[in-house]
């Protein structure tokens, strides 16, 4: 939101590409921008322009494609080249001609680094940031300076640092930032030091690195030292250990401190828009990520579960309701009968004391013969959907299947299955082709049940994960398989577990079938 007592700044298009392998498109910056916005952030930092043609390109097309609701684009530069005047000086000029309202200039305020990096006297250095500043604020744009290596400079030159404060806020920077760059700070010391800054006519703002663990911690010890602008990435994107996670640090000042810095209604969106930005970056989500994260309400102890199931937040600080997530029970050889309770009734399922003992005993031997069920959500379903029934019902009964591997004469591998199976009174064999026996087997089913169930056309495979669970027994061991498919409205995982590792994929594969079919609206026999 544009409420100008407290900032909310972004920097993952700029900082925070600039983690290792992650690459972005011009199409990408854009679509994160628009996810950005959507939380009701204040700035989006969008990247450098003149110094970086991506970046140049970024700001021409944000001009006509972006349509901001609560944030502002600034653009990133840095103040003149020193022995220049900043109206001569063509990265200046860029800044200027980028059409974003704000420019945030980084300068050096370690006196060090203006003598070994810059190449410059300290004195020319002040001279730089007093000119450039001036020279974009006489040209209609607010600017922002952040303050590289600030901690690091207060301690070799405490009176330099400041310095750098109050030549930058004399010449009409509106925020100066001062940056953890090295990341190396931790909370009580850095909140030290951002007391002092406050103590200057300069309005102070904070950019956090996360390389001792601390971003989100040090940035919130400034807040309550007096900063109030705050830097962050995205998911905590970012050089070597990221930057502090914007999400994490949002989230904890308004829910936590009081402060009203998204509209209620975006922060209920959280989840979503750090998952968004996940899709776009194309990085793993962090599963166990604060606030957004898919674990982040999960709960798998039993003891956990019993008082759950009392009330919910006996064991969560917040309701996961504010930030758009969802509280979830795992289902494990840790389980008692309250998180198969708990875990039932979130599938719509109210159980008896009976069947909740008989169920968690099941899970219990399974997961000792290598199952997982907190990973595989939908064959603890099935399994529950068996003892609520007493039986094992599904779509279609496996008569065989086989698998066959051929290397061709010119060297490629093709697998071949062939599957046996009845379904709705039919005895059905069907062949399929694969680039491997999972692939084959795949095929094959779809082959067979589709003329029967034309959902299963929506239905993808889109992730194989296998692992050894006892790996004493080298190539005897019990052989775990993950599924994961999806259909046009989500995901599910499936699991299967055998000394034969295309039998465990057969498991796994065959249960993932019969869930689709069962999202499809389908009932078993």
């Amino acid at each position: 939101m544009n409420d100008d007592r407290f900032h909310v700044y972004d920097t993952t298009l700029r900082d925070g590409a600039q983690q290792e392998g992650l690459n972005l498109t011009v199409a990408d910056k854009l679509a994160i921008a628009r996810h950005l916005d959507d939380l009701g952030v204040g700035f989006i930092e969008g990247g450098w322009p003149g110094a970086n043609p991506k970046d140049t390109e970024f700001f021409r097309r944000a001009r006509t494609e972006l349509d901001l609701k609560y944030a502002q684009l600034a653009a990133f530069g840095a103040t003149r080249r020193a022995g220049t005047k900043a109206a001569d000086d063509p990265l200046v000029a860029a800044l200027r001609e980028s059409g974003a309202p704000v420019v945030t200039l980084v300068a050096k305020s370690h006196d060090r680094h203006v003598e070994l990096a810059l190449r410059t006297t300290l004195q020319e250095n002040l001279a730089m940031i007093r000119d450039t500043v001036s020279h974009l604020r006489a040209e209609g744009q607010r600017v922002f300076l952040d303050a590289e290596h600030f901690f690091d400079g207060y301690t070799s030159n405490p009176a330099y640092a400041l310095e750098v404060l109050r030549t930058a806020a004399e010449a009409g920077a509106s925020v100066i930032a001062l940056c953890d760059t090295n990341g190396g700070m931790l909370p009580d010391e850095l909140a030290e030091v951002v007391h002092v800054a406050t103590g200057t006519s300069a309005r102070i703002g904070i950019h956090c690195h996360d390389d001792t663990g601390c971003a989100v911690a040090n940035t919130l010890a400034a807040v309550k030292a007096g900063a109030t602008h705050v830097q962050g990435c995205a998911n905590g994107y970012g050089e070597r250990s990221g930057n502090a996670n914007l999400f994490t640090v949002v989230a904890n000042l308004q829910l936590k401190r009081g402060f009203d810095l998204v509209p209620k209604e975006t922060l209920a969106d959280m989840t979503r828009i750090a998952h968004a930005i996940t899709e776009v970056t194309n990085i793993t989500p962090n599963s166990h990520a604060p606030y957004v994260g898919v674990s982040a309400f999960a709960h798998k102890a039993g003891l956990h579960a019993s008082a759950i199931k009392v009330d919910p937040n006996l064991y969560q600080h917040i309701d996961p309701a504010e930030v758009g997530n969802d509280m979830r029970m795992l289902v494990s050889d840790m389980a008692g009968r309250a998180s198969v309770e708990l875990k039932g009734r979130e599938l719509g399922y109210e159980l008896s004391a009976e069947t909740s003992r008989e169920l968690v005993n099941r899970v219990k031997d399974l997961e000792s013969k290598g199952y997982t069920f907190e990973a595989a959500d939908a064959s603890f379903e099935l399994l529950l959907r068996d003892t609520v029934s007493g039986e094992r019902r599904r779509h279609f009964e496996v008569e065989s299947w086989r698998v066959i591997v051929e290397r061709t004469r010119g060297g490629e591998l093709v697998s071949e299955a062939t599957v046996k199976l009845y379904a709705k009174g039919e005895r059905i064999v069907a062949t399929g082709e694969g680039n491997g026996p999972v692939n084959a087997l795949d095929r094959a089913v779809r082959l067979g049940l589709e003329r029967l169930y034309p959902e299963l056309a929506e239905v993808a495979l889109i992730d194989f994960k296998v692992r050894i669970v006892e790996g004493s027994h080298g190539t005897d061991a019990v052989t775990r398989v993950l599924i994961t498919s999806s259909d046009a409205t989500g995901g599910w995982s499936t699991v299967g577990v055998d000394e034969n590792i295309i039998e465990a994929s057969w498991q796994a594969l065959e249960q993932a079938v019969t869930y689709g079919l069962l999202r499809a609206g389908h009932v078993a026999d």
